[in-house]
């Protein structure tokens, strides 16, 4: 079961988020800025929309660990974060500048804690790496490793890739697979083509 947002009221209904867009299973920061769900009939579902879910958000992608607990100001701050990589994406893919605000949220996020693996010895692994999950530190972690994905999308090869989904109303983002329409599910493909039939069906003929 989902919590679905209509206006500023909350309820939950019987409903899956649609599969990963396509990039999303390879980088994190893309599937973190599709956790914002624009549904069909003017629903929205958060996929961050109350500590519960952001901490089985996170937890289900190794950024914290499992027995984590958020509470509602984290999880605040989680969906700040994701507004500003969601702003960093839209500017990449509009060839605008990027936004001062988005910018220092994502840098202050990439010095707060490490985000790389750290070198560990114990009697059973030897010498292995392993990141940390330091209790008192479960968000800043996460936060780190999604700015340093979104990073490594906007400043490598793929971030020429990028596009938002052009079937109304979705707003997730996707690394195109080719230069032609591109959609971040057969579902919303399937809804804009059913859009464009019926435009043409129900368009004046010209006189």
């Amino acid at each position: 079961m989902s919590e679905i947002a209509t206006g500023a009221a909350r309820h939950t209904v019987q409903a899956a988020p649609p599969p990963p867009a396509p990039g999303a299973e390879r980088y994190v920061a893309l599937d973190f800025a599709n956790s914002d769900l624009a549904l069909p009939g003017g629903q929205e579902l958060d996929l961050l929309g109350s500590p519960a879910l952001a901490t089985e958000w996170l937890v289900a992608r190794g950024l914290a660990p499992a027995g984590a607990v958020l509470q509602e100001v984290c999880a605040g701050r989680l969906r700040e974060h994701r507004t500003q990589v969601r702003a960093l994406l839209s500017s990449q893919i509009g060839a605008l500048p990027a936004p001062a605000e988005a910018l220092r949220a994502i840098n202050d996020a990439l010095t707060s804690v490490p985000s790389a693996p750290l070198l560990r010895w114990d009697e059973a692994q030897g010498l292995h790496r392993a990141q940390p999950h330091p209790t008192d530190q479960v968000l800043d972690r996460a936060l780190a490793l999604l700015a340093a994905d979104a990073a490594e999308l906007l400043t490598g090869a793929d971030a020429e890739r990028l596009a938002a989904c052009g079937s109304s109303p979705c707003r997730r983002f996707l690394l195109r697979t080719h230069a032609a329409r591109h959609w971040c599910s057969v579902r919303c493909g399937d809804r804009a083509r059913a859009a464009r039939a019926y435009a043409r069906r129900t368009r004046p003929e010209a006189e």
